[in-house]
């Protein structure tokens, strides 16, 4: 590997882990869910550099779908059901 390479396995890394810590200090429902969309764009690269693409392709179109449906389920009130 040069160090480009090695550079860009730190910096997929450090996203993942910004975005682990971050969800882990996040108090508010939606900050948690957008600090586990950060982790996915930290370890997308990883799956893709196993030459796992069709996964990486179904996990990129479920990730964001759920996010959303999870979101606006987590926006209704308790008084809204």
């Amino acid at each position: 590997m040069s160090s480009v390479d090695d550079l860009l396995v730190l910096l997929f890394a450090a996203v993942a882990l910004i975005g682990a810590v971050s969800a882990h200090l996040q108090r508010d429902r939606f900050g948690k869910l957008i600090a586990v969309g950060i982790v996915f764009g930290g370890i997308a690269p990883f799956i893709a550099a196993r030459g796992y693409l069709d996964v990486l392709i179904a996990v990129s179109l479920i990730v964001p779908v759920t996010t959303i449906i999870i979101l606006l389920i987590c926006r209704r009130d308790a008084h809204d059901a």
